[in-house]
C-alpha cells in the first residue's frame, strides 16, 4: 500500500493495515527530511512502515510515486478535494497505470457537499453530526472525547474499513475503485446505536439524562475518597444485583432494583452511589469488584492501564524501544501481527524503496540533485 503522507485519521487507518500485515510506503514531504535524534520516530501511529521522501510537485518525484502504483494494492491520501488531481495522483492517474488500484480518500467533509472545500477538525465533525451534542452531562457543556469519536473512528477506522471491502472487492473483478471516507458519514454510522433507542422512545430524554450518557446513576462515574474515579456500569438486572451486594448499599427507596429504570429517582440514586464512593478509595473499590460481574471498573491513566494484570496478561500494551504503545488489535491466530518495523523518520527508506523499483544509484543520484527525492 502507497500511503500519502497526512496526520491524523489518515496515518491511523495506515496503522490498522500495516499492522495487520500489509506492506506501507508512507510518501513523505522532502521538507521533512532533517537530522534527527538516534533511534525510530516517536509518533507510534507511524509504525509498521517503510518511508520514502518524494517532492510530488516536480514531475520526476510524482513518476516515483506512480512506479509504487504500479505495484500496489491500495493508495491512500488526505488531501482536501481536488489537490491529488492536482498533483497528478488522483484516482484517474493512478488507476491508469494499475485499474486494480483501491484508492482510498480521507477527509472530513467528503468529496462534494458543500462543505467538501473547507477546512475543519475532529471537534466540528462530530458537532455537526449530533455526537458532540449528546457527549455531555446533565445541563453542562459537551466534552469533547479527545478526537477518538471523529478522527479515528469515525474516520480513520471506516477507511480501513472501507479499502478492505474495496479489496475483496477488486480480488474477485480485477477492477478497484474509489472508497470516499468522510469522517462526517463515518461519525454518523457510529451513531447508529443511539439513533435505534431514539426511534424506540428509550433515549427521549435531554443530554446527561439518558441511560448511558451519564443520566442513569449504575452508568456512571463517581469520586473515591482519595479523589480518584470509578466507573459503574452495571446496566442488566444480575450485575446491578452483584453491585448491591458487594457494595454494602441499601438495596431500598431510589437503590432498589424494581426502580432502577425509574428516572424520577435517578438523582436521589445518584446521591446515595456518591456518597457511598466517597467512603474508600479508588484502589480499596476496586479489589472489592475485581473479578466479579458487578461491571464496575477503576478509571485508570494511561501509565496505570499498561500495568493492569488482565491488560498485562493480553500484552494490550507493549514497550518497544523503550516507548509504550498499544499492541496491534484485532488479532488473528493464523497471522498474528508483529512491531518488528518501529515508525520510521521521513526518508528513512528512501534508497531502499528506489532500489527495489529498479533505480540505478546514478538514477538516484540524479533524483537527489534535482530535489526531487531526499
Amino acid at each position: 500500500m502507497v500511503e500519502l503522507a497526512g496526520i491524523g485519521p489518515g496515518p491511523f487507518a495506515a496503522m490498522m493495515l500495516a499492522d495487520a500485515g500489509a506492506d506501507v510506503v508512507r510518501v513523505e514531504r522532502v521538507a521533512d527530511v532533517r537530522d534527527h535524534p538516534p533511534g525510530p520516530h516517536p509518533d507510534v501511529v507511524l509504525r509498521g512502515r517503510r518511508s520514502i521522501a518524494v517532492d510530488l510537485k516536480q514531475p520526476a518525484g510524482r513518476q516515483v510515486v506512480l512506479d509504487l502504483v504500479v505495484g500496489a494494492d491500495a493508495l491512500l491520501e488526505g488531501f482536501r478535494p481536488g489537490v491529488a488531481e492536482r498533483l497528478g495522483l488522483g484516482p484517474a492517474d493512478c488507476h491508469a497505470v494499475n485499474p486494480r488500484l483501491v484508492y482510498g480518500r480521507m477527509t472530513g467533509w467528503g468529496q462534494d457537499g458543500p462543505l467538501a472545500p473547507v477546512a475543519g477538525h475532529d471537534i466540528g465533525y462530530i458537532a455537526l453530526t449530533g455526537a458532540l451534542h449528546g457527549s455531555r452531562r446533565a445541563g453542562e457543556r459537551p466534552v469533547p472525547p479527545m478526537n477518538l469519536l471523529g478522527d479515528m473512528g469515525g474516520g480513520g477506522m471506516m477507511l480501513a474499513f472501507g479499502v478492505l471491502g474495496a479489496l475483496l472487492a477488486a480480488a474477485r473483478t480485477g477492477t478497484g475503485q474509489v472508497v470516499d471516507a468522510a469522517i462526517v458519514d463515518g461519525t454518523a454510522a457510529v451513531t447508529n446505536f443511539v439513533h435505534g433507542l431514539r426511534n424506540s422512545g428509550l433515549w427521549s430524554a435531554p443530554p446527561g439524562h439518558n441511560l448511558l450518557d451519564t443520566g442513569a446513576p449504575f452508568y456512571e462515574v463517581y469520586t473515591c475518597a482519595d479523589g480518584r474515579e470509578i466507573a459503574v456500569g452495571a446496566l442488566e438486572p444480575k450485575f446491578y444485583a452483584e453491585l448491591l451486594r458487594l457494595s454494602g448499599a441499601d438495596p431500598t427507596g431510589e437503590l432498589a432494583p424494581e426502580r432502577r429504570f425509574d428516572p424520577a429517582g435517578w438523582e436521589v440514586a445518584k446521591r446515595r452511589w456518591a456518597e457511598l464512593f466517597a467512603t474508600r478509595t479508588r484502589d480499596e473499590w476496586a479489589a472489592v469488584f475485581e473479578g466479579t460481574d458487578a461491571c464496575v471498573s477503576p478509571v485508570l491513566d494511561w501509565d496505570e492501564a499498561a500495568g493492569h494484570p488482565h491488560l498485562a496478561a493480553r500484552g494490550t500494551y507493549r514497550r518497544v524501544d523503550g516507548v509504550l504503545q498499544a499492541a496491534p488489535a484485532p488479532r488473528y491466530d493464523r497471522t498474528p501481527a508483529t512491531l518488528d518495523r518501529p515508525p520510521p523518520h521521513p526518508g528513512e527508506h528512501t534508497d531502499e524503496l528506489l532500489a527495489e523499483l529498479g533505480r540505478s544509484p546514478a538514477a538516484v543520484a540524479a533524483l537527489r540533485a534535482a530535489g526531487a527525492v531526499a
